[in-house]
């Protein structure tokens, strides 16, 4: 189950990469902006896929990409498929809605905010 879209866009993803993704390894792959439609039907899905340009986004060992959750991406294909290790984080601001319960936290008891 996923968060609520008012909760997905305003979190943040934080790809820490361990080894170098450069062009040829198939870097995370973005259309940018279309995180600011909320969540997509894939009919809106293939109508962005079909007017945005895909902007790579390669990394050296040690970098970082941030980006929303709701953008759309995907890895593309690597022309030299070597290790492409990352540490995957997300943060998120709010707390869910309706009883649900983020699976891990950190600062505070569960469920409750961090001052």
């Amino acid at each position: 189950m996923q968060p609520p879209a008012a909760v997905l866009e305003r979190m943040l993803t934080v790809r820490v990469h361990l080894d170098p993704c450069g062009r040829e390894n198939g870097p995370v792959r973005v259309l940018p902006g279309s995180h600011r439609e909320g969540k997509l039907s894939p009919a809106a899905i293939e109508a962005w896929k079909a007017r945005a340009a895909p902007v790579d986004t390669p990394c050296p060992a040690g970098g970082l990409l941030l980006m929303r959750p709701l953008v759309l991406h995907a890895s593309s294909p690597a022309a030299h498929p070597a290790h492409r290790r990352v540490i995957h984080l997300e943060y998120a601001a709010d707390l869910l809605p309706g009883g649900l319960e983020w699976r891990e936290a950190w600062g505070g008891p569960r469920g409750q905010e961090v001052t």
